[in-house]
């Protein structure tokens, strides 16, 4: 079992920089994939990245290609999202979560996870 804690989130002007982190805990934490989403409120939740066990494969919404880069560090248990020139529109809280999957379709569902953290707020001021 793995259980996950986002920390990193805040508030941050337009154009500005956050890095979320995701520390897991448990031995088995390199053997799955993780996945970041965000849900702003009244919306769904939506993929934003996703990287694969060995940390190879990275895919990205369209909405943040370009402007997020997602990472992971084994050794300290850990997934990284990066976020560059943030908007507005990425105000949400974002989650991170582990799954099992490998292929690029299922990362992108959340229906594909079965842990995640309690989540942690970005707000980002216009």
């Amino acid at each position: 079992q793995v259980q996950l804690a986002e920390s990193g989130g805040g508030l941050v002007q337009a154009g500005g920089s956050l890095r979320l982190s995701c520390a897991a805990s448990g031995r088995t934490f390199s053997r799955y994939a993780m996945g970041w989403f965000r849900q702003a409120p009244g919306k769904e939740r939506e993929f934003v990245a996703a990287i694969t066990w060995s940390g190879v494969g990275t895919y990205y919404a369209d909405s943040v290609k370009g402007r997020f880069t997602i990472s992971r560090d084994n050794a300290k248990n850990t997934v990284y999202l990066q976020m560059n020139s943030l908007k507005p529109e990425d105000t949400a809280i974002y989650y991170c979560a582990g799954t099992l999957y490998v292929d690029s379709i299922r990362l992108s569902r959340s229906t594909s996870y079965d842990y995640w953290g309690q989540g942690t707020q970005v707000t980002v001021s216009s």
